[in-house]
């Protein structure tokens, strides 16, 4: 990892390398040095052999298998997949024991508090809001900044050391923020939040709003401020992501100077919309359509709108509405979809169905919305709960939630150079160790990793090509001191929770304990 000074010979030459190793990573013994346009190493890495890997088959726009496959990156690039490479490489991996895939790409993610509900949230909800805890919980648990922070570095691991090498982080704007999603080595679509309104509840069965415009232009101007300082920063790994936090917070000319702010700077917009039967029912009291066609009536959707869950769409079996144009709606305009089934399952909520959006167009992608941060599991749980809602083991498989965890998260975040084993593509990749026992035997590793082996199986990840997770541990982050600090911090956050909530109860009496103490 040694960076050479301008000055110190830019010719390409060759020369006897000597070096510290471990594992099984050595540089090649006579190297040819090549260097940036900055006068800084690019360093060549050949992946030898990799007995399984998913590459992309770009006629067929598809990932295929291939066996004994050579996989090679200089610097930030994928520049060779294949048989036999025969160029020149400063660092070679011995691939025999690995399943090599591309990174997967987290969509929507909200690393800064829900780490901190662990022991909390899992059979939280509230009848009166349809089995929903969202808006209870969101009023009465408030995490301080400091565990916020702690919650960040815990999530960033969790996520690395499941194979995320892409993730939109939505949060709020914090002075540490860009800085630590950078250390972490993550990619990082950075979406800071704002919105008109707030949520608040003065009784169980009823959900109201607190308007604010003035507050939210605010923070919307200060939201842009920070997309551009985060796209500006050192690591030049991250991008930002205009973030209207939810359709029914938000007003309509805010919305719509989002969507031209996202069409002026180029980015990527989303917010959360049809996440619950609550919101419909809002939705379709104030404008009489649903959440859906509400959107696509002020120009929200679109190939640049990620809209986060869209499970309650009005062919949903928990809603009886009169229209059933949401799901076409959405094929029709391009608009994505970021599927996170873990927290509606809580809740005993499901889309219908995940294969049944796949084949009818609609783009999808992963998110991990709620603690474990752990995207494989994400995808395993969409193929089981598709099939129970669909009632068919045929709608859903794992070539579909790969796809989507792949390549379907960057096409919503307007990229194609992510998410695909190709030359040319970023070099985000993880490596599977076949030889773990739960991935044994191995006729299809990606059914191993997915419904047997998850994270426990995820030994190497390289981001822009550099070692981010090695030998399953998560090489710039210390998770163990973070789960210490957002321990402390959870205890503050429990607390204090009689100061938030409408009863003044507390945390035991919202969310009590499992067995009695």
């Amino acid at each position: 990892h040694t960076r050479l000074v301008r000055d110190w010979s830019s010719d390409v030459c060759s020369s006897d390398l000597v070096c510290i190793v471990s594992g099984s990573t050595h540089f090649h013994g006579s190297a040819r040095l090549c260097f940036t346009p900055n006068g800084e190493l690019m360093t060549t890495t050949l992946i030898r052999k990799a007995n399984w890997s998913a590459v992309w088959d770009a006629s067929l726009k598809t990932h295929r298998y291939a066996r004994d496959s050579d996989i090679v990156f200089s610097d930030d690039r994928i520049v060779y997949v294949g048989p036999d490479y025969d160029g020149q490489w400063d660092h070679e991996i011995d691939g025999r024991s690995s399943f090599v895939m591309p990174g997967l790409i987290n969509i929507h993610s909200h690393p800064q508090h829900e780490p901190a509900y662990r022991g909390i949230r899992e059979e939280h909800g509230r009848p009166e809001m349809y089995d929903s805890g969202l808006y209870e919980r969101s009023q009465a648990f408030s995490l301080d900044d400091e565990g916020c922070q702690a919650a960040a570095e815990l999530a960033y691991g969790e996520l690395l050391l499941c194979g995320v090498t892409t993730l939109a982080d939505l949060s709020s704007m914090s002075p540490w923020w860009l800085d630590l999603i950078a250390r972490s080595g993550l990619r990082g679509f950075i979406a800071p939040g704002f919105a008109s309104s707030r949520w608040y509840m003065d009784s169980f069965h009823e959900l109201k709003f607190n308007w604010n415009e003035q507050a939210g232009r605010k923070a919307f101007d200060e939201a842009a401020e920070f997309m551009t300082q985060a796209e500006a920063h050192p690591s030049k790994r991250l991008q930002g992501v205009v973030y209207p936090m939810q359709i029914d917070t938000c007003s309509e000319d805010l919305l719509r100077d989002c969507i031209a702010l996202a069409e002026e700077t180029n980015r990527p917009i989303t917010t959360h919309a049809s996440q619950s039967q609550v919101e419909f029912l809002l939705m379709t009291k104030r404008h009489g359509v649903s959440p859906i066609k509400w959107a696509s009536n002020i120009g929200l959707l679109g190939p640049r709108t990620t809209l986060g869950h869209a499970i309650f769409i009005d062919d949903h079996p928990s809603i009886d509405w009169r229209a059933r144009e949401d799901l076409n709606l959405l094929v029709d305009s391009g608009t994505s979809v970021a599927h996170c089934p873990s927290p509606f399952a809580r809740y005993g909520h499901a889309m219908a169905d995940f294969g049944r959006y796949y084949r009818a167009g609609v783009n999808l992608g992963f998110g991990t919305d709620v603690t474990p941060h752990n995207l494989i599991e994400e995808m395993r749980l969409a193929i089981i709960l598709a099939r129970v809602m669909a009632n068919n083991i045929k709608t859903t498989d794992a070539q579909m939630v790969f796809h989507a965890a792949t390549v379907g998260g960057a096409k919503s975040l307007l990229r194609d150079d992510l998410g695909r084993l190709e030359k040319g593509a970023k070099a985000d990749l993880v490596m599977v160790d076949i030889t773990q026992t739960i991935m044994r035997p191995v006729h299809d590793p990606l059914k191993s990793l997915i419904y047997h082996a998850a994270d426990r199986a995820v030994k190497t990840v390289f981001i822009d090509g550099e070692l981010a997770v090695d030998n399953g541990s998560v090489v710039h982050l210390d998770m163990s001191d973070a789960a210490g600090r957002l321990e402390i911090a959870q205890q503050r956050m429990l607390k204090d929770v009689p100061n938030h909530d409408f009863l003044g109860r507390e945390a035991k009496d919202i969310t009590p304990l499992s067995l009695m103490l």
